[in-house]
């Protein structure tokens, strides 16, 4: 890809998310998915068209999603709000790239412990994100599931997430 040029993605979404995407956007959240605990999500993507089409999926999945244009507005944003579970990161991006933004992120030691996902277009991509200490990568064009999946495994859950009755009880046992 050219620098200065848009890119186009098409999300390929099996059928069944298709009935979910239609239920979260008219404002029904199914049952199921909210289980009362959250993670949050920190999508930095300057491409509106994919980060538009991310959030309501991010959020069906039982995640609070905060979006930012650019390294630097997500640091903004880090700046002004409780640590995320996970930052998926978009490596080509105005202002501040990915690289710039993550060698910023791992110089706060507030901020340097925050998990981060690479999604990129990047030919390199696999080995920039193994260079900046990411917890994985998905190329673009991605299929959503191997993108949850990536989420699923990489993030931070909250400890009451970790930590269910159930699991609870069995760790207090003698």
């Amino acid at each position: 890809m050219l620098p200065g040029r848009r890119q186009r993605f098409k999300i390929l979404a099996p059928v069944r998310l298709g009935k979910r995407l239609d239920l979260v956007h008219n404002g029904i959240m199914p049952d199921e998915t909210n289980d009362g605990i959250a993670a949050t999500v920190l999508v930095v993507e300057d491409d509106f068209d994919l980060r538009d089409a991310l959030v309501p999926i991010l959020e069906y999945e039982g995640h609070r999603v905060v979006s930012a244009a650019n390294g630097q507005e997500a640091l903004d944003r880090l700046h002004a709000m409780p640590p995320p579970s996970l930052i998926l990161l978009d490596l080509m991006m105005p202002v501040m790239n990915g690289e710039e933004f993550r060698a910023e992120q791992l110089r706060d030691p507030t901020l340097a412990s925050i998990p981060v996902v690479v999604v990129s277009a990047h030919p390199g991509a696999e080995e920039r994100a193994r260079r900046i200490g990411a917890a994985g990568c998905v190329k673009k064009p991605f299929e959503i599931e191997d993108l949850l999946e990536q989420v699923r495994r990489s993030s931070r859950r909250p400890l009451a997430a970790v930590l269910t009755p159930s699991r609870s009880a069995q760790l207090r046992r003698p």
